[in-house]
This record gives C-alpha cells, sequence and structure tokens, in this order.
C-alpha cells in the first residue's frame, strides 16, 4: 500500500492543477444539488419490529384522530386570578387554533378537564394531521400567533408538545468559528510557518463542505437526524485538519533533513499517508459498525460521520500532494532554524525528548498511576443513565421547555409523558365493560397517576387508553410502570407512545455497548497485530482505549448527571444523558485513538526496525511524533469542545464526550501509557509468536 500511495502521491504533486479543479468541481457540484435537491433535517426514534413501534402502528390505524403529533397550549392566570375568569378568551383562540393550517381538531381545557385544581394553569390540546416531519416551521408560527388575544388578556401562554419537539441539533453559535482560530495557532506553533499552517485548515474546509452538501442532498432523498451534519461537521474538521497535519508534519521533516520537495511529497504520502489510511478506514469501519445496532437515526448518524471522515481521507492522499506542489520550496524551513536543528537532533531537548524521558524513567510508576487516574474517573460510570432527550432538555428560556415546566408542576410530570395502552377485546362479549374493566385494573397499578376513559375502534376490535405515570418520562421508575402495565393487562395488551418507544431505544443501546466495545477493540487488536507484528501492542492499545472510554463516560456523568461544572458549560437540566452517546463515543473515539496509536507507534516501529535497540526506539520514535500527535489532538479537542456552547441536549453531551476523550486518550494513555508500556515490554513489545506470525498476511504502515 506505501508503494501504491506514494505512486499516488508523486502524480498529484506533478498534476496538481487536474487534482485541483476535480476537487473544486466535486464541491461545486455537490453545492448544486444540495440547494437544487436538497431536504431538511429531522428526527426520527423509531424502532423498527419492535413491540412499542409495532403496537403504536396499529393505533395510526385504528385509532386515526389519536395519532400524529399534537401541540400542548399551557395557559397560566395572572397571581390571585383563576382561568375561569377568561374562560371566554381562551375558548375563542383554541377555536382560532383549530383553523390553522394542517390542524385537524383542537380541544380547549375546559373541555377536555384539563384544568388544575388551583384553576390558575390549564392544558388545551391541538391536533396535527400526520407526524412531525410533515409540519411546517410556518403553521407552527401561525398557532404561537393565534394565541395572542389571550396573552393580550394578561394570561401567559406557552406551547409546547411533541409537534414543536426538542431543538434541532444542527450545532452551535458560531464557537465553531473560535475553535478554528484555535486550530489556527497551534498549527502555527507547530510548524512557525502561516503557509504550512494553513493548508491543513484549508483542505479540511474543502472535504467539510463537499461532505455537508452531500448530506444535505442526501436529506433531500431520506431522513437524516438533526445531529448528523453536526457530526459530520465535527468529524470532518478534525480529522481533515489532523490528516493534513500528519502528512504536511512529515514533508516539512523531510525537507528539512534536505530532501528535494517533489520526492518529499511522494514519500510523506507513502508513509505518513499509509498511517492516515489505515486510520481512516480504522475509523469508517468503526462508525459504519453502528448500523448493527440496528436503530435507523444511529445508522444515518454513523453513515453521515462514516462519508465526513472518507472524504477527508480521500482529500488527504490526493488534494494534500497537489497543494504541496503548489506550496513548493515555501514550505522548507530555513538554515539554521528550529525545524532544521530539531532534525539533525542539534538543538537542546525538546518538550516531547523530556516527556519521553520522564515517563519512561520509572516506566512501572508511570503505567499504575495513569491505571489508577483513570480507574478513578471512571467510577461514576456505573451510574450512567441513558434516556432519549425531550422538550425537558430544551433551553430554560424556549416555550417548549416553559411548557414542559409549567405542566410538571401543575399536573405531575407523568403528563409530559403519556402512556398508551392498546387491548384486543375482540373475545369479550361486552367490549366496553371489559376496557373499563382493564382501565381499573391498570389504575391499580403502583406509579400510575390517571387513566383516561377507554375508546373502542371503529370495529370494537381494540381498545385504547391513555395512562399517566406519576413519574416523568426520563425517569427511571417509569420503565417499571411499562413493564407493569403490560403485566396487569395480560397477554392482549401492549404499551405504547413516546416514551414506551424511547426506553425501547434506550435499552436495546445499553444491551448493545458491550458487544459493540468488544467488536471494536477486537478490531482494534487484530489490525495493530497485522501492522507491528506484536501482541503487547494491540492489548495495550486496547486496554487504553477501555480506560478512556470509562473515564470520559465517569466525566459525563459527574457533569451532566451530578451537576459538576455544569453551569459552566450550559447544562440546563440535569439526568440521564442522550441513549445513542455512549456508543457514538465508543466508534469515535476508538478512530481517533487509533490515530495516536498508528502514528506514535509507527515512528517507534521504524525506530526499533534501524537501531533493535527497544529504549533507543522509544525515545526516537515519540520524539519524532510526539510534537505533531500532540498538536492534532489539541486540535481535535479545539475543534470538539467548540460545539459544547451552543449545542443542544443531544450534541453537547456528545461534543463534551468527544472533548474529553480525546484529551485524556491522547494525552495519558498514548503519550503517556504507551511509552512506559513499550519501555517495560522492551524486546517483547515487537515480539509474535512464529506460528501466528506466519499465519496473519504482511501489512506495512510506514
Amino acid at each position: 500500500m506505501a508503494a501504491l500511495l506514494s505512486r499516488i502521491g508523486s502524480w498529484a504533486y506533478r498534476r496538481r492543477w487536474v487534482v485541483l479543479v476535480a476537487w473544486s468541481a466535486v464541491l461545486v457540484a455537490a453545492g448544486v444539488l444540495a440547494g437544487t435537491t436538497g431536504g431538511s433535517y429531522e428526527d426520527d426514534y423509531s424502532l423498527p419490529g419492535s413491540r412499542a413501534e409495532q403496537t403504536l402502528n396499529l393505533v395510526d390505524q385504528e385509532f386515526p384522530a389519536s395519532s400524529g403529533v399534537s401541540a400542548e397550549v399551557v395557559f397560566v392566570a395572572p397571581d390571585g386570578h383563576r382561568l375561569t375568569e377568561r374562560k371566554a378568551v381562551i375558548e375563542h383562540t383554541v377555536a382560532a387554533a383549530a383553523k390553522v393550517p394542517q390542524v385537524s381538531r383542537a380541544v380547549d381545557p375546559f373541555t377536555a378537564r384539563t384544568v388544575a385544581p388551583d384553576g390558575r394553569v390549564a392544558l388545551a390540546y391541538v391536533y396535527y394531521d400526520g407526524h412531525r416531519a410533515d409540519l411546517t416551521a410556518d403553521s407552527l408560527q401561525v398557532l404561537s400567533n393565534v394565541f395572542q388575544p389571550a396573552r393580550a388578556a394578561g394570561l401567559r401562554v406557552e406551547i409546547g408538545g411533541s409537534a414543536y419537539g426538542g431543538v434541532p441539533g444542527a450545532g452551535g453559535n458560531g464557537a465553531e468559528g473560535a475553535g478554528l482560530l484555535i486550530a489556527m495557532a497551534v498549527l502555527v506553533v507547530t510548524f512557525g510557518s502561516l503557509v504550512a499552517a494553513g493548508l491543513p485548515l484549508l483542505t479540511a474546509l474543502l472535504g467539510v463542505g463537499v461532505a455537508v452538501a452531500g448530506l444535505a442532498t442526501v436529506a433531500g432523498l431520506t431522513k437524516v437526524p438533526t445531529t448528523a451534519p453536526a457530526m459530520a461537521l465535527m468529524l470532518g474538521l478534525s480529522v481533515g485538519i489532523d490528516y493534513a497535519l500528519f502528512i504536511v508534519g512529515r514533508h516539512r521533516s523531510q525537507l528539512a533533513s534536505g530532501m528535494p520537495a517533489p520526492g518529499s511529497a511522494a514519500r510523506a504520502i507513502g508513509t505518513a499517508g499509509t498511517a492516515v489510511v489505515f486510520a481512516g478506514l480504522t475509523v469508517i469501519i468503526a462508525l459504519t459498525g453502528l448500523t448493527v445496532v440496528g436503530i435507523p437515526f444511529l445508522t444515518a448518524m454513523g453513515l453521515a460521520a462514516a462519508a465526513a471522515v472518507l472524504i477527508a481521507m480521500l482529500v488527504a492522499v490526493t488534494l494534500i500532494p497537489a497543494v504541496l506542489g503548489f506550496a513548493g520550496e515555501r514550505l522548507r524551513p530555513r538554515a539554521g532554524s528550529r525545524a532544521v536543528r530539531r532534525e539533525a537532533a542539534a538543538d537542546r531537548p525538546a518538550m516531547g525528548a523530556r516527556w519521553v524521558g520522564l515517563v519512561t524513567r520509572r516506566p512501572l510508576v508511570t503505567t499504575l498511576a495513569v491505571v489508577v487516574v483513570l480507574g478513578v474517573m471512571a467510577a461514576p460510570a456505573a451510574e450512567l443513565r441513558l434516556a432519549l432527550t425531550d422538550n425537558g432538555s430544551a433551553p430554560a428560556t424556549s416555550t417548549q421547555r416553559q411548557a414542559y415546566d409549567l405542566t410538571a408542576a401543575a399536573f405531575g410530570p407523568g403528563f409530559n409523558g403519556p402512556l398508551l395502552v392498546l387491548a384486543d377485546v375482540a373475545e369479550e362479549t361486552d367490549k366496553q365493560v371489559a376496557a373499563t374493566a382493564l382501565a381499573d385494573r391498570l389504575g391499580a397499578v403502583d406509579g400510575v397517576a390517571a387513566v383516561g376513559r377507554p375508546q373502542l375502534s371503529a370495529d370494537a376490535r381494540y381498545a385504547l387508553l391513555t395512562v399517566i405515570p406519576r413519574t416523568g418520562p426520563q425517569d427511571e421508575r417509569t420503565e417499571k410502570v411499562v413493564t407493569d402495565l403490560e403485566a396487569a393487562g395480560g397477554e392482549s395488551t401492549r404499551v405504547t407512545g413516546v416514551t414506551a418507544i424511547g426506553i425501547d431505544i434506550s435499552g436495546l443501546l445499553r444491551d448493545s455497548l458491550v458487544p459493540f466495545a468488544l467488536i471494536v477493540v477486537g478490531l482494534a487488536a487484530l489490525l495493530l497485530m497485522l501492522a507491528f507484528r506484536s501482541l503487547v501492542v494491540p492489548l495495550k492499545a486496547a486496554l487504553g482505549f477501555l480506560l478512556s472510554v470509562g473515564a470520559t463516560l465517569g466525566a459525563v456523568v459527574a457533569v451532566f448527571q451530578w451537576g459538576w461544572l455544569a453551569d459552566l458549560i450550559g447544562v440546563s437540566r440535569t439526568g440521564p444523558v442522550i441513549s445513542f452517546m455512549p456508543i457514538i463515543l465508543m466508534a469515535v473515539l476508538f478512530g481517533l485513538a487509533m490515530d495516536y496509536e498508528f502514528f506514535l507507534v509507527s515512528r517507534m516501529h521504524e525506530a526499533y526496525a534501524r537501531s533493535r535497540d527497544p529504549h533507543r526506539a522509544v525515545r526516537e520514535g515519540f520524539r519524532a511524533s510526539a510534537r505533531v500527535v500532540a498538536a492534532a489532538a489539541l486540535i481535535m479537542v479545539s475543534v470538539f469542545a467548540s460545539f459544547i456552547p451552543g449545542g443542544d441536549a443531544t450534541l453537547k453531551p456528545i461534543a463534551f464526550a468527544l472533548t474529553m476523550g480525546v484529551l485524556l486518550d491522547a494525552f495519558l494513555v498514548r503519550m503517556t501509557l504507551v511509552p512506559a508500556v513499550l519501555t517495560l515490554a522492551r524486546r517483547g513489545a515487537w515480539w509474535l509468536p512464529r506460528w501466528l506470525e506466519r499465519a496473519l498476511p504482511v501489512l506495512v504502515v510506514e
């Protein structure tokens, strides 16, 4: 592979105008397609094949009036007043809401009997035709405007419900620009050259432009989650900059040693570029592995992120050498510069050399210290709770969050997550009596606050009941209520609704964590064993990855569940984290961890192949790669961290977890634990049993 990539790099260097025009054409074509055929992003938290999902589909068929999405309108009277004093304006505005485009019907709180005991808070319901994805922004805005007369009459009006959903997870508030500025600063410090620093940013932005435009085009053809573009943007930017950084860093190092620019570009693609391809394929495999979980929105997120990484990888091995050709001799460090002295080992020991000397002086102490620190950080992960986000996770100032909180305070938290119970009463002689008896049994279940009046389907085969639990949608006790309701109802009874489907999804994701972790760890071990012909390297990499994941999840629990430093990063409510965060973290962090593992260990392996001295190999390999790997990690951290301030309840914990994960894995595991363990292992670090070495194919990373 190294030889093939070297030839590609040489060709791209010589035919740089062809490569540049080709990538520019791809970017323009992607932009045109996105502008003409692109669609909007939408969240579809469904789980095809699950019991709750099948039941909900049956409810849609048998009870069309109860299907679709709805808006819940909360009316609040001023202090010292009751809503009955303004009954006329409430009924008038609700009647007007029934005429809003896409609305099928509206029920005022006096008809629905949803007035709080104190008479100050009431709920009206507005039902829409179809699903949330079918609603237009204009329709929701018109609905809000309809209630202006009620506001003018002194009432507080907040609107929530499934029609409003959460806040789209499309990105931050422009903080991504700060992340890019930090990345630029790190690149300038690393290379000491504005030209060299600008190349990774420019190529990464082009790759991200292609990825995001392509994703918008795909959104016009199928459902793409609102978080997918932010995931593609985060990963595309971070790995795009990192991959370019590795290649440009290798190229400048070779130029500093006197190598001609054309040959250096080809060799940089054949060496660092090979490691980029291995690392990129590792990330892609891990992300596409999310498809095995069988959840559509998770599959879409994984494939979107994988596509962004694939584009970044292709840009790295084709466009980067072309850009190096345009830069030519301007990237060569000046004679006598620190880069030249460092390459000739004439400079004083750099920070990387001093650090590796420190951690390998007492390798056993270093190893134990890192394991203990990460182990302690991982302890809170045992309390990790998972759930899908709802309006209670929206920003505190949003109308849907206000409606959510007011509803919970006035009627109980269960009103924000009602359960639907579908019973087959076809065998019953008196269907209505049977349904009423079922309602009595369900009402006696521990944790149930109220049960609505049963509705019979048109053919009287099914009865539908609305059950209000005492606890909210994200409360662990609600899951037990769902189980107890099905037990009380018998085999002919099923529980569904958004809350029940969310519980199913969270359970499936929770059960998938261990198998998925075993898959990615096994993949890492196999790839590293193939690349470095070693048992110690893959074993150490796998254990280090698990330590990083555990410590990161512990930090997530401390911030998002316990509330430590929550205000600092704008967490609007503590509680369970988005249920697919851990598996996304594993997939992404696995790939990024293997990035740093490949780049660090490959240089050590090169040095060992030359000197056969294990201690010297660790020091020389670390010295040659530490500066670039540290810069790459800082850039990755700055890009991920820039999505934390403006992220919603879905994106914020993911961005935080990736920030912490890269920080811990790069600096504690890869740049501290790795050299210490390899020093402890000595020659055994590069040993493989003969029978296994003969059985495994030969792959050359560098």
